[in-house]
């Protein structure tokens, strides 16, 4: 009776957020007694429409770990600025050694990119994107670069609002 009840309360109601699971590592802790064995996941949230948030878990087995890295990475959502379904400009993200080139690609390219860029940028809700990794293509290292350089994105009128004028102004002048 008791494990009904569990799963029902597991059961919560759909609030629009996907999840994706990019990295599963098992991690090994030398003690005196042997090796503990523990396993780290990489979750990646978004709720399709200019926000996502990146998300670590580790535990002793991977559901646990999946569950932590989820949770984590929901409360680390943030929003994304974006212009219609690409990127307002050229953006670079870097994290450690990862080096995450971003461009704004036309309607009808897709998403070109490795997978574990791709599930940061699908579950933005960025639909046409050209990236190139440079350097370290670990999965937690790329989706944390990549992570940087959608934060770093700016909308026009952020940019004119930045420099205390207007967007025609700006488009006026070049």
């Amino acid at each position: 009776m008791a494990k009904r009840e569990d799963r029902q309360r597991d059961d919560k109601p759909d609030d629009g957020i996907r999840s994706k699971l990019v990295a599963v590592n098992r991690v090994t802790k030398v003690v005196k007694g042997g090796r503990n064995m523990r396993f780290s996941a990489l979750v990646v949230v978004g709720d399709g429409n200019g926000s996502v948030g990146i998300g670590t878990g580790k535990a002793a087995e991977v559901p646990e770990a999946i569950r932590k890295a989820e949770q984590s990475a929901r409360r680390r959502m943030m929003p994304i600025a974006l212009s219609g379904s690409t990127l307002p400009h050229k953006v670079n993200g870097k994290f450690g050694k990862s080096n995450v080139l971003m461009m704004p690609a036309p309607e009808g390219t897709g998403v070109i990119a490795g997978s574990s860029v791709r599930a940061v940028v699908e579950l933005c809700g960025i639909k046409n994107i050209t990236t190139k990794s440079y350097g370290s293509r670990n999965p937690i290292n790329c989706v944390k670069a990549t992570f940087e350089g959608l934060m770093a994105l700016r909308t026009p009128e952020k940019v004119a609002s930045l420099r205390g004028k207007t967007v025609e102004e700006i488009t006026a002048n070049g």
